[in-house]
Parts: structure tokens; C-alpha cells; sequence
């Protein structure tokens, strides 16, 4: 008793300590196998869950084997994961809640006190969730529900973890040993270290085999070397002549020492007269340079006097263009006048036509008798009246016709010159959008690096070449001076003073001609061509201007609204500009009367806001018009108000573009509809004059057939024909007199082209002095251009010859002479490595051979020593190395092979140890099984006992019958009946259990085939093992429990009846 009250107290102790770590706290399913949504929440200890057939149970555990990643035919339930989903639905969630506390919990930073995992089941797919206790995702891996599986020690598929319905029925029944030995071999872990120490032996196995292999490919290398030792012997004898040898090789080595100094002093002379070349040089490109500044400056007043001039010229083509335009319009309407006048002698000549038929139609009346009866006479009359209304119809009409198709002639005209209008419109507009795109690109740009505005992308290059050179340099250039120069007074003469300086704002100071030297060796090296330098002291104060020597005037000066912090900057303006002599105005009149209304003393120019400058020459009063496309400023604050402006240029520019597009558009469809309207137009009018023709032979025709016809009245037609000859006449005077107006009109047309076209050609000729001035004046742009592109081309020839010849011909020089010192270092240093100097002096003075000779000594000497050891192919050094090399590979072989066998036997030896280990302890555990199943068999009074061959592979169950009279044992346990072998079962099975470690432990059905008794005894060992073993269990049953004790640790749950 005391025994057992110690044991009890023990277990109590263990059980409060116990964690609880890896048991089940809730499953949760929702559209899993019959149910729609389930909730069943465990106690710690010992659950059973009963119900009827069909309500559930079983699922409950394929849920729980699901969660932890059980495939669907491990659980002997469905072949696949999607047949888990209850029928109707389209998905299935499984959510187990873990307890996740103690010293034994996993990850309790990441997931605290509880883990979840949910496993969502879809036709298509599968996916498990790992969250933490507040039910946030933490992974979806499964590494990580690999890994917290092996944790726990959960392996949902070892029946003593998870005993399903299916599982216990088979274990149940079978009767196999060699089953029964996999059961328990697995269950244990012998099986996973019996064949991790089988692993291991085989690879010993291998390791040894290649050791073995690589100590016999060792032995030709000792053969040779006792072969080696043979030839050392017979080598020894030729070491005299070697010896000799080794003194003309060292003096070889010392004579290369001596030919490089000889090279070395040549090489000095080579470098005093290629330095000689640099001065000449260098004269030549400063003369084309001051060259170049000066075509660069005649070059900017020539463009100036062609912009001016263009100007001019451009007013005086518009002009011709008009003047060209006009008489093309005269012509045209000369020309109309023709034709008009053509048709209308055409018209006059059919109605004389038409009378001098009259008038034999008149005669022949005369001659005939009349024949037709009153009442054709007066058909007649009738049609004949009829005829000439119809007639008089065609010729309003032809009439109405012609007048609409002039119209629409001038019509079209006008329409094809507004579509040339529209479209240098829409050009102007386009090249003006461009430029201002391109001005914001610069701005942008310019906000970036400030500096680039004054010189491009070549500054930045520049200024790190004058990085890399700065300590070349006796002070540091100053420039671009634009970036040193600032506004006083806002943004408002920013483009004023930009246009005064001009490129001046893109030049450098140096201090001194040296440093402008070393500066343009840095432009050249940045690609900075054209670079304007000035050369200004450095240590000069900011100039004091006086008073009296500044335009007496109220507006200002440019001197007065700029600022530089370095006063040098300054006084290069004022020095080179004159700054301080230079007037801004506010207009155009302002800036006049400044400049031209007072001789004021001391005035260089007068600058206006929109862009005039105005100045003397002598006693020329010059006014010079603003540049036709100014640039946004450079000198400004801040660029993003410039750039809001142009991009709001930039828009309104377009929307002019959209606009004048849409209404050439609209042009180009009025002048398609109007010739439309025109060839209808002239189509209907071709019709009309066909009729008209028709009309007048109809009734010319009807005419002369009463004439012909009448006999009756022949003094009646005749007088009618009279009639229409007279009208005939009237007609024929009246469409002479509108042709001799037309006349009139047409000469008046003439004389008006004729007058045009000798103005415009008066006014081309008085504009061709105007045109060839320009004309010259762009011919000498173009001379000076070019003379500009020579005098670069010439410079940059001589700089070329500079960069490319001079200076690399004294670099390669120089460095031909560092490579020589470099050469008579590296040969002093190894002829000193094969002997000192002091060997070749205590020789004797040096002779004067060269290494040539010295080197043809050598062969003849090596030579008579390779007669004297034709019978041997290597040196005795060589062999000698050889012999050492070879030897000290064995040793190294040998040693390194004897430690590869040492530690091959030391890891045989513990793997010896560690198998004696592992067969004790399955020998060991073999009788615990033993024990452990007859205690559990004892409750019952049943004893028996558990023989396990490892040899065989076979675990065999013997149990006798207390009732038995015999003393035989029953060996197989299918000889027994259903609830006797079912608690003999359970009884291994508990014995088993108290040999795994698992956070939780099920088994589903377990009593099945078991009477009352049977059962009884079954749930109150099962009971008793579960509270003192300590691990959470969950017992699944369709029997009746009500005869299971009452206990705190005991959790009892009723599933619900299934529906019908």
C-alpha cells in the first residue's frame, strides 16, 4: 500500500506540472462529410464522445487526421480530399484549436498561447492556414505544418495516436504476427533506428572500400621511386661542368642590369628633345585661338545685321506674295470675261443664223400656197406659243445657272486661299509649340543642375575635369559665370540681362595664362570646345565706380539689379560688358527717349523690356529689333514659374493648333460640297443649253413647216416671220450692245492684269537691292562661318597634334623610361636573387659583353654538357626534386591515408556500440511489452504473455483463460470470442501506448465485439490509464457510457441523432 500510495502521489505531481502542450481545445467543421456545421470543444484529459450510427462520430477523427495533413486514403474514409465535401456544396473547412503553452509549446512569440489550423477543401484545390491565437495568418507553408507535426510527436496515421473505426476493426481481427511485429516495431521507433544504423554501416562500408583503393595506387609511386635513386648516383659526375655553367649564367643575368642602363641614358636624350616641341606648339594653337575669338565675335554682329536684314527682307516678300496674288486674281477674272464674251459672240451669231432663216423661210412663203385649215393654223399658233414660253423658261434658267456658278467659283477661291491660310496658321503655331516644349525640356533640366544652363551637359564634364586637375591649378577657375550672378528684384530684367551678356554668362576666369592653359586642357578633355576663358587677378577688390562715370538717369542699370557674392565676377562684368554703362527700359518709347532724347554721357546701350536695343554709333542713332524667338531666362529664382508658364504657352498653343485644324476641316468639307454644288451646277447647265437648242430647232422646225403648209393666209405668216425677223434684229442689237459692254469690261480686266503684273514686277525689282543686300549679307555670314570653321579646324589640328602627338610621344617616352627603370629594378633585382654584384666584380672588370654573347657562351657550354649526358633525359636537380617531390607526396599519402582508416575504425567502433545499445533496448523493451500487456490482462484475470522475434520479424499474442481447464495457452487470438479478443487487444494496444509519446491520443469504436463485462472492465482500465498516463484522450463510442466513473478529468459529449 505504501508502494501504491507513492505511485499515486507521483502521478499527481506529474500531473500538475503537466503543460497540456499540442492538445485539441476545439475542432470546428463546416460542410465536412454529414455535417453542416459542428463545433466540439475537449478537455484536457479524457473525452467521450457517444451517439448513435450516422450521427457523426467517426468524422470528428477524419476531420482532426485531415487537419494535420492526412491524405484522404490514409484515413481509409474517401480517395480524395474533395469527396470529404458533404453533397450540395462546393466547399469544406476543417479548424482544429491547439493549446500552445509551457515549456514544450512551439514558436510561442509567433503564435502564442493557441494555434490554429484550417484546411479549406474545394473541388479544384486544397489549402492549410497555420494562424495564431488572436487568428491571424501566419503561414500557409506546409514545412510548417510539417515541422510543428514532429514538434508534438503527432503522427495522425500511427493507430496508436489515432485509432479510427476502420483501424480498430482491422487491428482488432488480425491475427497476423508479422502485422502485429510492423505495429510494434513502428510504434516504438525501433524501426526508424534500425534503419538509420544499417544506413550508416553501409556508408562505413563504402569509405572503407575507397581507402582501401586509394593506398593501392600509391604503390608504382614507390617503384619509382627506388628507380629514382639510381639515376641521382650516375648523375654526379656532370656537376663539375654545371658548376662552370652557373658562373656564365650569372653573369649573364648582371649583363642584362648593364644593357638596360645604357637604354635608360638614350631614352633621356629622346625626352629633352621631344619637350623642346611643346612651346612652338602650344604658340600656334593660342594664335588660332585669339583667331577664333575674333571670327566668333564678327560672327555675332553679322547675325545680328542678317537678323535685321531678314527682317526686312520677310515684310518685302509678303508684300511681293500680295501684289503676285492680286494679279493671279486679275487674270483669272480676265480670263472669265473671255469667255463669257465667247459665248455671248456665239449666242449673237445663232440668232443671226436664226433670222436669215427667217427670212428664206419669208421667200419661200412667198412662192407657196397656203394649205391648212383654220383650225390647224390656230393648233399651230398655239404650239408655237407654247414653244416660246418653254424656250424663254430655258434661257431664265441657263441665265440663273451661269450667275450661281460664278458665284460658287468665287466661292471656292476664297475658300482654297483660307485653307492656305489655315496652314501656315497651323505651321507657325506647330514650330512655336516646339520651341516652347523644347524651352521647358531646357528648364527642367536646368532645375536639376543649375549649371547646365549655361553650357549643356560639357559644364558638369568640365568642372570634374577640374576636380581631377585641381591641385594643377595656381587658383580655382570661377565659372560659368552665370551660375554666379543672381537678380536683386525678382524675375522681372531676367531676359533683359540674359540678352546683354549673352555668352558671357558661359565663360570661365582664371587667374593667370598658366591656369588658362591647364583650363582648356580640361575643356578639351570634357569635349568643351569654344570655350570663352578670361584671364582676371584674382586678388583685385570689387571695383568702386564713380559716380560721375554712370549715366546720370533715373532707371536703372544692369550693374544695379544683378548680385554676385565674389567680387570678381563683378568686376569682369563691368571690365568686359560695362555693366554699369548699360540702361533698362520699361518700353519701347521709354527706352527712345532715354537713348536718343539726351546725349547722356557715359551711355553704352539702352535695353527694353520687350527686347530692343538701342545705342550710338558716332552720330548713327541704331535701334536693333527684339530676337524673333526669346528664350526663357537662365538667371531666375526659381525655374518652376517659368515652367508653369511655358507649359501653359505649351496648351494654349495646342488648343490654337486643335482649333485652326478643325477649321480646315471645316474649309476643306465647304470647298468638297462646293464643287460638288459646281459640277451639278455646270451639268445642269449643259442640260439646260441642250434643251435650249432642242426648244429653239422644235419651233424653228414647226415654223418652217407653216410656213411651207399655209396656203390660206400666206400674208399672215409672212408678216409673223416679219415680226420674228424684226425681233430677231432688236435682239441682235441688244446682245451687241451688252457684248460691246463686255468689251469694255474685258478690256478694263485687262488693262487692270496688265497694270498688276508690271507693278509686281516693278516692286521685284525695286525689292532685289533689298533681297541681293541680304542676300550678300548671308553670303559673308556664311564666309565668316566658314573662315570660323577653319580657324576651329586649324586650332583643333594643332591641339590634335598636341593631344595625339606631341604629348603622347613624351608620354609613351616617359613611359618607356619608367618601363626601363622599372625593367632595370626588376633585373637588378634578379640577377641579385641569382648572385650579388659583388660575385661578377671579384671576377674581374666587366669586359663588355652583351647578353648575346654571353647567351651564345651558354649554349655552346650547355651543349657540351649535353654530350656528356646524352645517356640520361633529366637534370640530377631535377631528379633530385623529383625524388624529394615523390617522397614527400608518399609521405603525405600515407599519413593522410592511415588517419582516414584510424577515424573509419573509431566510427565503426561507436556504431558497434550504438547497435549492442539498440539490441539491448529492444530486448528491453520486448519484455516491458511483456509486462505491461499481462498487468493489463490481470484486471481481468486473464494472464498471457508477448514473444517478439527480431530475427523473424514476428510478434505473436499468447493468452490463457482463467476458465480454461487446461493449462494450454490460446496463441492465436481469432480462437477467441469477439469481446475477449477485443480486450486482448486493448490490452496490447494499452501497452503500446505506454511506450509512444503523443500530446493526444484517439481511438474510435474500441469496444466493438465486446460484451458487458468485456466492456465494463475495457472502459475502467481504459480510464485509468488515460487519467494516470497523463496525455489527452478522446475515447468514440455507440455504446452506452453511463457505467463509466465520474471524475473531474472525465469529459462526457452526446452527438446529436442524425436526421432522417
Amino acid at each position: 500500500m505504501a508502494k501504491s500510495g507513492a505511485r499515486t502521489r507521483s502521478s499527481d505531481s506529474f500531473i500538475q506540472q503537466r503543460s497540456g502542450s499540442g492538445t485539441i481545445l476545439r475542432i470546428k467543421v463546416e460542410n465536412f462529410m454529414c455535417h453542416d456545421n459542428l463545433q466540439i470543444e475537449f478537455g484536457e484529459w479524457v473525452n467521450f464522445i457517444t451517439g448513435q450510427n450516422g450521427s457523426g462520430k467517426s468524422a470528428i477523427l477524419t476531420a482532426l487526421c485531415v487537419a494535420f495533413g492526412c491524405r484522404a486514403k490514409g484515413t481509409q474514409r474517401a480517395a480524395t480530399l474533395k469527396d470529404f465535401i458533404k453533397t450540395g456544396c462546393s466547399y469544406a473547412v476543417v479548424h482544429v484549436e491547439m493549446k500552445n503553452q509551457g515549456e514544450d509549446a512551439f514558436k510561442p512569440e509567433t503564435y502564442g498561447g493557441v494555434i490554429i489550423i484550417e484546411r479549406r477543401i474545394t473541388e479544384a484545390t486544397t489549402s492549410t492556414v497555420l494562424k495564431d491565437f488572436l487568428g491571424r495568418k501566419v503561414s500557409n507553408r506546409r514545412d510548417e505544418l510539417r515541422e510543428l507535426v514532429e514538434h508534438f510527436n503527432i503522427d495522425v496515421e500511427n493507430p496508436c495516436v489515432v485509432m479510427s473505426q476502420d483501424k480498430s476493426r482491422e487491428f482488432l481481427h488480425s491475427g497476423n504476427d508479422k502485422d502485429n511485429f510492423k505495429f510494434f516495431f513502428k510504434a516504438t521507433l525501433l524501426q526508424q533506428v534500425n534503419d538509420l544504423l544499417q544506413s550508416i554501416y553501409e556508408h562505413l562500408n563504402t569509405a572503407t572500400a575507397i581507402v582501401d583503393e586509394l593506398e593501392n595506387t600509391i604503390k608504382p609511386i614507390e617503384k619509382e621511386i627506388s628507380e629514382l635513386r639510381g639515376k641521382i648516383k650516375n648523375m654526379e659526375q656532370v656537376e663539375e661542368i654545371a658548376q662552370k655553367l652557373q658562373q656564365l649564367k650569372k653573369k649573364l643575368a648582371w649583363s642584362w642590369v648593364y644593357d638596360v642602363d645604357r637604354q635608360l641614358q638614350e631614352q633621356i636624350e629622346k625626352i629633352v628633345k621631344l619637350k623642346e616641341r611643346i612651346p612652338t606648339c602650344q604658340a600656334k594653337i593660342d594664335w588660332e585661338l585669339g583667331k577664333v575669338e575674333s571670327l566668333r565675335d564678327r560672327l555675332t554682329k553679322k547675325k545680328a545685321q542678317v537678323a535685321c536684314l531678314m527682317d526686312e527682307s520677310t515684310a518685302m516678300k509678303r508684300e511681293i506674295e500680295s501684289f503676285h496674288q492680286s494679279a493671279k486674281t486679275a487674270v483669272r477674272e480676265k480670263i472669265t470675261l473671255q469667255e463669257e464674251f465667247q459665248h455671248k459672240c456665239n449666242y449673237v451669231q445663232k440668232i443671226k443664223d436664226r433670222v436669215r432663216r427667217l427670212e428664206r423661210q419669208v421667200g419661200d412663203i412667198n412662192e407657196q400656197t397656203m394649205r391648212s385649215t383654220q383650225a390647224e393654223q390656230s393648233e399651230i399658233e398655239e404650239k408655237l406659243k407654247y414653244l416660246e414660253q418653254e424656250v424663254e423658261k430655258v434661257e431664265t434658267l441657263l441665265s440663273r445657272l451661269k450667275d450661281e456658278e460664278n458665284c460658287f467659283l468665287e466661292k471656292a477661291l476664297d475658300g482654297r486661299k483660307e485653307m492656305e491660310l489655315i496652314e501656315d496658321m497651323i505651321k507657325n503655331h506647330q514650330k512655336r509649340q516646339r520651341n516652347v516644349i523644347s524651352n521647358i525640356n531646357d528648364m527642367k533640366k536646368h532645375q536639376t543642375h543649375k549649371v547646365t544652363a549655361f553650357g549643356g551637359d560639357k559644364v558638369i564634364n568640365l568642372l570634374l575635369a577640374i576636380e581631377r586637375h585641381h591641385r594643377r591649378f595656381r587658383k580655382p577657375p570661377i565659372g560659368p559665370i552665370g551660375s554666379h550672378v543672381s537678380l536683386v528684384d525678382g524675375n522681372k530684367w531676367a531676359s533683359t540681362v540674359e540678352q546683354s551678356l549673352g555668352n558671357l554668362l558661359n565663360a570661365f576666369i582664371v587667374t593667370d595664362h598658366k591656369d588658362s592653359l591647364t583650363l582648356r586642357g580640361c575643356a578639351n578633355e570634357a569635349n568643351y570646345r569654344n570655350l570663352r576663358i578670361i584671364i582676371y587677378d584674382f586678388s583685385r577688390p570689387r571695383l568702386n565706380i564713380p559716380r560721375h562715370m554712370i549715366p546720370q538717369t533715373e532707371h536703372p542699370t544692369i550693374l544695379s539689379v544683378i548680385h554676385s557674392d565674389n567680387p570678381t565676377v563683378i568686376n569682369v562684368l563691368v571690365d568686359v560688358s560695362g555693366v554699369e554703362r548699360q540702361v533698362l527700359a520699361e518700353n519701347y518709347e521709354v527706352g527712345k527717349a532715354v537713348a536718343f532724347g539726351k546725349r547722356l554721357s557715359n551711355l553704352k546701350d539702352v535695353y527694353t523690356l520687350d527686347g530692343y536695343r538701342m545705342f550710338f554709333r558716332g552720330p548713327v542713332q541704331t535701334t536693333l529689333p527684339p530676337p524673333q524667338s526669346r528664350r526663357p531666362s537662365r538667371l531666375c529664382a526659381s525655374f518652376d514659374e517659368q515652367i508653369k508658364d511655358l507649359e501653359i504657352e505649351a496648351s494654349l498653343e495646342q488648343n490654337e493648333i486643335n482649333q485652326c485644324m478643325r477649321r480646315k476641316r471645316e474649309a476643306e468639307e465647304n470647298l468638297v460640297e462646293l464643287e460638288m454644288k459646281m459640277r451639278t451646277l455646270k451639268k445642269h447647265r449643259s442640260q439646260a443649253e441642250n434643251v435650249l437648242t432642242t426648244k429653239e430647232l422644235e419651233m424653228q422646225d414647226l415654223k418652217n413647216t407653216v410656213a411651207a403648209e399655209t396656203e390660206a393666209s400666206p400674208s399672215s405668216s409672212v408678216n409673223e416671220l416679219q415680226l420674228e425677223i424684226m425681233k430677231g434684229r432688236e435682239e441682235i442689237e441688244e446682245k451687241e450692245a451688252l457684248l460691246e459692254k463686255l468689251q469694255n469690261c474685258l478690256e478694263e480686266a485687262e488693262l487692270k492684269a496688265n497694270k498688276l503684273t508690271a507693278s509686281f514686277e516693278n516692286l521685284r525689282e525695286s525689292a532685289k537691292g533689298e533681297i541681293d543686300a541680304f542676300e550678300e549679307a548671308e553670303n559673308e555670314l556664311k564666309k565668316i562661318e566658314k573662315d570660323l570653321q577653319s580657324a576651329e579646324e586649324e586650332k583643333i589640328h594643332y591641339e590634335n597634334i598636341m593631344k595625339n602627338k606631341v604629348l603622347p610621344d613624351i608620354k609613351d617616352a616617359e613611359a618607356n623610361y619608367e618601363e626601363l627603370k622599372n625593367k632595370r629594378k626588376e633585373s637588378d633585382l634578379k640577377a641579385s636573387e641569382i648572385c650579388p654584384e659583388s660575385e661578377i666584380e671579384a671576377l674581374g672588370p666587366w669586359d663588355g659583353s652583351t647578353p648575346e654573347q654571353l647567351s651564345a657562351q651558354i649554349n655552346r657550354m650547355n651543349q657540351r654538357l649535353h654530350r656528356e649526358n646524352q645517356q640520361f633525359s633529366e637534370s640530377i636537380d631535377d631528379l633530385r626534386m623529383m625524388y624529394e617531390s615523390l617522397e614527400r607526396k608518399i609521405a603525405k599519402k600515407r599519413k593522410s591515408y592511415q588517419d582516414h582508416r584510424e577515424k573509419l575504425m573509431a566510427c565503426k567502433n561507436a556504431l558497434d556500440s550504438r547497435w549492442g545499445k539498440f539490441q539491448r533496448n529492444a530486448s528491453l523493451l520486448r519484455r516491458q511489452l511483456t509486462w505491461q500487456f499481462n498487468a493489463h490482462l490481470g484486471k481481468k484475470g486473464i494472464s498471457g504473455q508477448i514473444k517478439v522475434s527480431y530475427e523473424d520479424k514476428t510478434l505473436s499474442i499468447e493468452v490463457k483463460m482463467p476458465q480454461d481447464a487446461t493449462s494450454n495457452a490460446v496463441r492465436d487470438t481469432k480462437g477467441l470470442s469477439g469481446g475477449e479478443r477485443s480486450f486482448s487487444t486493448l490490452c496490447f494496444a494499452l501497452a503500446l501506448h505506454e511506450m509512444t509519446e503523443a500530446p493526444f491520443r484517439a481511438m474510435d469504436e474500441f469496444d466493438v465485439f465486446m460484451d458487458a463485462v468485456s466492456r465494463k472492465i475495457s472502459l475502467d482500465a481504459l480510464v485509468d490509464f488515460a487519467i494516470g498516463q497523463g496525455s489527452q484522450w478522446m475515447f468514440i463510442t455507440p455504446h452506452d457510457i453511463s457505467m463509466v466513473k465520474a471524475h473531474e478529468r472525465i469529459k462526457k459529449q452526446q452527438m446529436a441523432a442524425p436526421r432522417s
